[in-house]
């Protein structure tokens, strides 16, 4: 025979047959989109985080009508980090009934009660130190820091939140959460447990973003070293016996073997975080003509799809949902929607 009978490329020959055979195809459902709020702020308050292009310092207001937006174009849930009016050392304002995050939780619950508010359970966004926790000898005390988290919880559910996202890595965390989350009548409260987060350079842009660079030292003691695969394993399986109803991979992109092997292992929900770095180095790109943005936002959320992350939290979340319409709109062309310019 002169040439193989079987020729792959029929299967690629045109935009119809290859949108057929696609094996990892993204939906807006697929997305979680983050929110910064401000504490204090005034009504209306909309003010561009420089590392971050796109994203903003909003009010609770503000990010009221973003979910809403969200929502409309079929994205199912937020999640908020807050910055608050004051910090102290043991982030106090964490666990506040008129803190930022819980402002803007009953504002978005009012706004569009079917969207899903995750809020960010951590305390380095309020300490004025910038640490994950409560701090003796200048290294986070883990044991101390459990209460804390574990009061911020419950202030967020009482606030309407409908899942709470630890992020500190503290050891024992899910586990104090889901206690005291059931001590006060939040038993289906779900829990979303950032269950292997490495130590990563990718979190600059965030850091700006959410004001919580650490004041001394990194977190190098508390967050994963990036060369490890065996401990996240472990770490997911941590959160899950204490009670982690979904787990998270951050960040995603250079950690997709890790997404891969978690969802390979486990069978709860994973979700993948594309964070800043991420989303910023995509854009700064993009903005000097080196590469496509569209094309590189949706490439990059197929990998995290396909790697097996049932979910991605991304910045991208309303732009790749518009893109998605704008594709079905369009027998699979992947142009730019007019509302992205």
């Amino acid at each position: 025979m002169a040439f193989p009978i079987h020729r792959a490329r029929r299967l690629r020959m045109s935009p119809t047959i290859r949108h057929m055979v696609r094996e990892t195809a993204l939906t807006p459902h697929d997305f979680i989109l983050p929110l910064f709020v401000v504490g204090g702020s005034d009504a209306g308050t909309k003010k561009p985080i420089k590392s971050m292009p796109g994203c903003y310092h909003v009010s609770p207001d503000v990010a009221a009508q973003m979910a809403q937006e969200a929502h409309s174009v079929g994205i199912p849930g937020i999640i908020l980090f807050g910055l608050p009016v004051r910090k102290d050392p043991y982030g106090s304002r964490a666990w506040a009934d008129d803190g930022a995050v819980q402002r803007a939780t009953r504002e978005i619950k009012a706004a569009q009660p079917e969207i899903c508010v995750i809020c960010d359970t951590c305390l380095c966004e309020y300490t004025d130190h910038g640490h994950c926790g409560v701090l003796k000898d200048c290294t986070v005390d883990n044991d101390a820091t459990l209460e804390l988290l574990a009061k911020t919880a419950v202030s967020q559910a009482r606030a309407g939140a409908d899942m709470v996202a630890p992020s500190d890595m503290m050891d024992g965390r899910v586990a104090a959460i889901r206690r005291a989350l059931d001590e006060n009548g939040f038993i289906n409260k779900p829990i979303m447990s950032y269950a292997a987060k490495y130590a990563s350079s990718f979190y600059g842009p965030f850091r700006e973003a959410a004001e919580c660079a650490p004041s001394f030292g990194d977190r190098r003691g508390y967050q994963m070293d990036p060369g490890n695969a065996r401990e996240a394993i472990r770490e997911v399986a941590l959160d899950i016996e204490e009670g982690a109803d979904i787990v998270i991979v951050k960040p995603a992109l250079p950690y997709l073997d890790i997404i891969k092997i978690t969802r390979d292992t486990f069978s709860v929900p994973v979700a993948g975080y594309q964070v800043s770095g991420e989303y910023a180095q995509i854009k700064g790109a993009a903005a000097i003509g080196l590469v496509d943005e569209i094309s590189n936002m949706m490439e990059s959320l197929t990998s995290i799809k396909r790697a097996g992350a049932d979910m991605i939290i991304t910045y991208f979340a309303v732009d790749a949902a518009k893109v998605l319409a704008h594709q079905m709109m369009n027998n699979g062309y992947c142009g730019k929607p007019a509302e992205l310019g």
